[in-house]
């Protein structure tokens, strides 16, 4: 717009001078056609400088577009990849609101279990408790009774005991007695053996004196009856007439 301004003063300027000269006519109509020629290009120029200024704009602008667009989907990119980790984290968030759910009914029912289990040994407790008291009770009596009983037996174990002594005594007294007369039978058992050991000896002495006896009488008669000698004859039957009488001295 400036350079336009620029021309149309140079042109007034030369408007205003006036050459009475063809040539300088001829030469100002060329230098007239000339400054339009130039001031058409230069124009042309600027209007393709502004397109190309307008297309570079837009390529730009196309660009800046482009790349807010790739911004943009990286921000998609990364937004789905928040809301998907989002979601997740939901997704987990709900998971973990269930399993604190169960979890919770769990204690609830765990609580309450327990609170039972309380109920129940303080139940329980209380009934020990009344059975510790009556079985200390029973403890204690049974102490008495045994106390009692271990003083009857005590009592009854020093009767048997002095019964017992005063039958032990009685039975040395009796097993004495019996030795005693163990003694005496032995005694009289071992002298009425050497009584009659000394019986026998005798008896087997006469027995066997008797013996010798027959066997000098029967000797004397076989030497009677050999004998021829009459005198010597005579004298056995007077020997055997001697042994004859001594035999019934001895009987």
């Amino acid at each position: 717009m400036t350079l336009k301004k620029n021309i149309k003063t140079r042109n007034k300027k030369r408007k205003a001078k006036t050459y009475d000269s063809g040539g300088i006519s001829k030469l100002a109509a060329l230098t007239t056609r000339s400054l339009g020629n130039v001031y058409s290009n230069f124009k042309k120029n600027q209007e393709l400088k502004k397109i190309k200024e307008i297309k570079l704009k837009k390529l730009q602008e196309n660009n800046e577009l482009v790349r807010e667009k790739k911004e943009l989907k990286v921000w998609e990119d990364k937004l789905k990849k928040e809301d998907n980790k989002l979601r997740l984290k939901e997704d987990e968030l709900r998971i973990k609101e269930k399993e604190l759910k169960s979890k919770e009914d769990k204690l609830k029912i765990e609580n309450e279990r327990l609170i039972k289990k309380d109920e129940n040994l303080i139940f329980v407790t209380n009934d020990l408790r009344k059975k510790e008291k009556e079985l200390k009770q029973k403890n204690e009596e049974q102490n008495r009774r045994d106390i009692d009983l271990k003083v009857r037996e005590e009592d009854q174990t020093k009767k048997e005991l002095k019964e017992f002594r005063r039958k032990q005594r009685e039975l040395k007294a009796i097993e004495d007695q019996e030795k005693l007369e163990k003694d005496l039978e032995a005694q009289r058992i071992k002298e009425w053996e050497e009584r009659f050991d000394e019986e026998q000896r005798l008896k087997l002495q006469k027995e066997i004196q008797k013996e010798e006896m027959l066997k000098k009488k029967e000797q004397l008669k076989r030497a009677i009856e050999e004998e021829q000698d009459k005198s010597i004859q005579d004298e056995l039957i007077s020997r055997l007439d001697a042994f004859k009488v001594d035999e019934r001295k001895k009987n």
